[in-house]
Parts: structure tokens; C-alpha cells; sequence
């Protein structure tokens, strides 16, 4: 078995590290147009922090070999849980900054409010990097206005570029030495295959283009239809990249308006589209809406999910009108299935106040963030590929008993005639990336429901775990400052096994147990 070779896997971490230390810097200016002068230092040695241990990392393996397939997956898992880790550091530093005020009034330190308070605890401030690198938007902030500007725009931030990848990040400022096979592999490891140009630094430059193109627009929309401009740009960072932070303790439930919540929805479904249709798109083939075969079961998929919630709220009476229910079910079933995580209602009450969504409707929402949308999009979840690959290729594997040994068998997933190999291989791997999932889903909520006192409604603990998974947002309103250190560990835990579509992190556990020689 050969072994993972240790110096690749460090120098591109700390590759990664060094990329991300120059979002901190990005965000000094930030924190200076906003008037707070106070969190300035906490951003620059945040930057010196990570720019020093990414250098290092570079220094000490300069020699290191560009990666194979395994050294690039052990690379994704080992540099997300660093930066996931390390990306807490503003969130510390600002809340420590304001608890001990060292700086003269000019520089504007605020008094410290019960929600920044909560970042003082270094667990919290990592729980919400890792939530905001990872797109996830579950939150120790209980009330989000009452933040700093700059932790609002580090949160928007940090879900802005994990939405594309730190990994495509890294690939797009700093060129893996050895050629494009290198930058390749580490490309493919945060679950991306399709390239839109040849070269895939020029593929990577394009992605960010269109992500770039999009959240302008996004922010223009929503300036159209009466959002704040601090909104507008924040929501429009977290929304395209269907992360879900928000500026509101209420989400965009805040703004209490219709014209606002269909405004965020084709939003949030841009995000689920992948890169390479938005590019060809852009060029003028609109027929790829509905042409391609993810992008189509992206509308479908949202239109059946979002007409069926609507259905189990009527039956239940849940809202007053057809057309609230309505907007409500679409609203949310596009937040929970594109993974933004946005929200307008209240699903729960958590463990002591009584059940607001049935268990129907949270469980069917709970389906649509297991799923998720379009691979090579900001989506997490199965993906609907998967999923699709999962139902062809068990009907297709059924129907192989009732044919003869002799016949030749191909599978047909969208343009794409598969041969037998190929489609076994295919099988095998959503089945696999789906038994993992549901594995690490089921120890996610075995220790809720073992730490969690009072315990919640089971389909509430699912509903938690599974968004943080399926790195959504949404909660019922178990997850929060007040839970048991250990639920928040599974969670981070859960957060960062979801973004990786768990087989860079198996990978990852391979490489140390054969370290440890734990295979004798």
C-alpha cells in the first residue's frame, strides 16, 4: 500500500493557509470604511498568524512533489478542518477586543453585547468559521444585528469563498509549482470534475468571473426590490453562495416582505446551477436550462418539493393564506434543497416549546437538504447526479436479472452512455458516498440525542444534524450558544464531513491509521 507522502500534503496546506490569510487582509479596509477602528488589529494578526504558519508550511516542504489522488484528497480534508479551525481566530480576537477595550475612543470599541459575547469561547468562534467556510450558516450568534460590521462581513466572507472552494481559491492566486496536473488533482479533490477551459487555472479564473458576476447582480436585485445596501451586499455574498449567513437574527423573515423573499429565491437557485452551464449560458446557450440534465432536475426537483410542502401546510393549516403557504413552502424547500439556509418561518421550537412544523414537513424538508442540487455549483448535499445515478443504477441493476448473460447492457444517465464497467464504477461510488453519508448523519444524531437535555422531537435532531451535513443552515431551534460542547463538536464535525462528500475524509483517516500501522 503506498503510503501518503506527508510533504506534498503540508506544502499545499500551508498553500491553503496563505491564501486564506489574505482574505483577512482583504477585510482590513472593510472594518475602516465601517468606523471600526477597533477590530483593524484583530484582522492583521489574524493575517500574521495564518501568512506565518502558511510560509512555513511552504518553506518547510519546498521540495515536495506535485500531489497524486490520494495526497490531494488528504490535502482537501486536512486543509478545510485547518482553515475551518484558524478562520475563528477574527471572531476570538474582535470579541476579546471589545471584552478588554485596550485602545483609546477614536477607534470607536463598542460595549460588549450578549451575541459577540459568545465568541470569547474559542469552541463558538470555530463553530462559526467552520460554519461560514463550509456554507452552512448554522449559528452561535443569537442575535446577528447586534455584531460588529466586521464580523458580519468576515461571516458573509468566509461563506463567500468556501461557497466556490478554498481550494479553487488557492488554485486561482497561487499556481501549484510542478504544472497543471498538480493544480488538477487538488481541483478535483473538493469534489469537481467538469472543466470549462483546457487549462484549469484559466477554469478556476472563470469560475470566479461568474461567481464575481453573479453576486453583483445579486446585490442589484435586491437594492431594486428595497433591501438595505449593508443587507443587499451581505445577503447577496452569503445567498449566490448558497451559504445563508445573514445580517438579521430573523433572516430575511427580518424584512417581512413578499417582494423581498421571491427576490432571494432565483438567487439561491443560481447557486445551485453548476459553473460550467452559468459559462455557457452566459455565452447565449440558454438551451442549457432545461437541456442539461442537472439543471433540470434543479427546476423539477424545487417545483415538486416546493408544491408538495405547500400541499402538507395547507392540510394542516399552518398559514393563513394560499398564497403566504405558498411563498413560505418555496421559500424553504429552495433554501433547504440548494443548501442557503435562508429562512422566513419557524420550523421548531427546539426542546421545550411545542412543535411548529409537523413532523411531515420537516422530515420532507429534511429529503430536499439531503439531496442538494447540481454538482460543480456552491451546493453541498448528495447532489442530484447521485441521486440520479442511485435510482438509474438500481433499476438498471434490477433489470439485469431478466437478461441474458450474453446481452450487452449500457446505462444512460442524461447524453452520457455508460458501459457496463463504467456504470458499475459509478454505482459503486454513489452508493458507497451514500452509506457514508447516512453513517456519519446517524452518529451525528446518536450524540445529540445523547447530550441534548431536555431531548428534542427526533425529527428536530435529524433536521439539525442533517443541515449541518448537508452544510444548509436551517435549524429548529436546537442549535445555538446554550448546547452541550460535545453537540457542537459533532456538529463542527458533521459540517466539515459534508463539504468534503465524505471520501477525502475517509481517505484522510486511511492515511493516519497507516501511519499508526493500525492495519496489522
Amino acid at each position: 500500500m503506498l503510503r501518503v507522502q506527508t510533504e506534498t500534503v503540508g506544502h499545499d496546506v500551508g498553500r491553503i493557509v496563505q491564501a486564506v490569510s489574505l482574505m483577512m487582509v482583504i477585510s482590513i479596509p472593510v472594518a475602516a470604511i465601517n468606523g471600526e477602528l477597533f477590530a483593524i488589529p484583530s484582522f492583521i494578526v489574524s493575517a500574521i498568524v495564518m501568512g506565518a504558519l502558511g510560509s512555513g508550511l511552504v518553506w518547510w516542504y519546498s521540495g515536495a512533489d506535485p500531489p497524486e489522488k490520494r495526497e490531494a484528497m488528504v490535502t482537501a480534508a486536512t486543509g478545510w478542518f485547518v482553515i475551518g479551525m484558524l478562520g475563528g481566530l477574527p471572531f476570538l480576537f474582535i470579541a476579546w477586543t471589545i471584552q478588554l477595550n485596550p485602545f483609546p475612543a477614536w477607534m470607536n470599541t463598542p460595549a460588549m453585547d450578549p451575541t459577540t459575547e459568545v465568541f470569547l469561547r474559542p469552541l463558538d468562534s470555530v463553530f462559526e468559521s467552520m460554519s461560514g467556510f463550509t456554507g452552512t450558516g448554522l449559528t452561535m450568534a443569537s442575535t446577528e444585528q447586534q455584531l460588529p460590521r466586521s464580523l458580519h462581513w468576515w461571516r458573509s466572507f468566509t461563506e463567500w469563498v468556501g461557497g466556490v472552494g478554498v481550494i479553487v481559491l488557492t488554485v486561482a492566486i497561487l499556481r501549484r509549482g510542478g504544472g497543471s496536473s498538480g493544480s488538477y488533482t487538488l481541483y478535483e479533490s473538493e469534489a469537481r470534475s467538469e472543466k470549462i477551459h483546457p487549462s484549469i487555472v484559466t477554469t478556476v479564473q472563470e469560475i470566479w468571473k461568474i461567481f464575481v458576476g453573479l453576486t453583483v447582480g445579486s446585490v442589484v436585485l435586491f437594492l431594486l426590490v428595497g433591501m438595505e445596501p449593508w443587507g443587499a451586499i451581505n445577503h447577496a455574498m452569503t445567498g449566490i453562495a448558497t451559504g445563508g449567513f445573514s445580517v438579521w437574527g430573523n433572516s430575511i423573515g427580518q424584512y417581512n416582505s413578499p417582494l423581498i423573499e421571491y427576490a432571494v429565491v432565483p438567487v439561491m437557485v443560481a447557486g445551485s446551477i453548476a459553473f460550467p452551464i452559468h459559462y455557457l449560458i452566459f455565452k447565449g446557450e440558454i438551451r442549457n436550462f432545461y437541456a442539461d440534465l442537472q439543471t433540470r432536475w434543479v427546476f423539477i426537483w424545487f417545483a415538486i418539493g416546493s408544491l408538495v410542502l405547500t400541499a402538507i401546510h395547507l392540510l394542516n393549516g399552518q398559514y393563513a393564506t394560499l398564497e403566504e403557504t405558498f411563498r413560505i413552502s418555496l421559500f424553504q424547500f429552495v433554501s433547504a434543497t440548494s443548501n442557503t439556509g435562508f429562512g422566513t418561518a419557524t420550523i421548531g421550537q427546539g426542546a421545550e416549546g411545542p412543535p411548529v412544523w409537523s413532523a411531515g414537513a420537516t422530515l420532507l424538508t429534511c429529503v430536499g437538504m439531503l439531496t442538494g442540487a447540481a454538482a460543480g455549483s456552491t451546493v453541498s448535499g448528495l447532489k442530484l447526479i447521485r441521486v440520479i445515478t442511485l435510482v438509474k443504477g438500481t433499476a438498471w441493476q434490477i433489470r439485469d436479472v431478466f437478461m441474458p448473460q450474453t446481452a450487452i447492457r449500457y446505462l444512460q444517465i442524461g447524453d452520457r452512455k455508460l458501459d457496463e464497467e463504467q456504470a458499475q464504477r459509478e454505482y459503486t461510488e454513489a452508493t458507497v458516498v451514500f452509506i457514508l453519508w447516512i453513517a456519519f448523519l446517524a452518529i451525528g444524531v446518536g450524540v445529540l440525542l445523547r447530550v441534548l437535555d431536555p431531548v428534542p422531537p427526533l425529527e428536530y435532531v435529524i433536521f439539525d444534524v442533517m443541515s449541518a451535513q448537508s452544510n444548509v443552515g436551517l435549524d429548529s431551534g436546537i442549535t445555538g450558544a446554550t448546547m452541550q460542547k460535545p453537540a457542537k463538536v459533532m456538529l463542527i464535525i458533521n459540517m466539515w464531513v459534508g463539504r468534503l462528500e465524505i471520501i477525502p475524509i475517509a481517505v484522510l483517516l486511511g492515511a493516519i491509521f497507516q501511519r499508526l500501522n493500525l492495519y496489522r
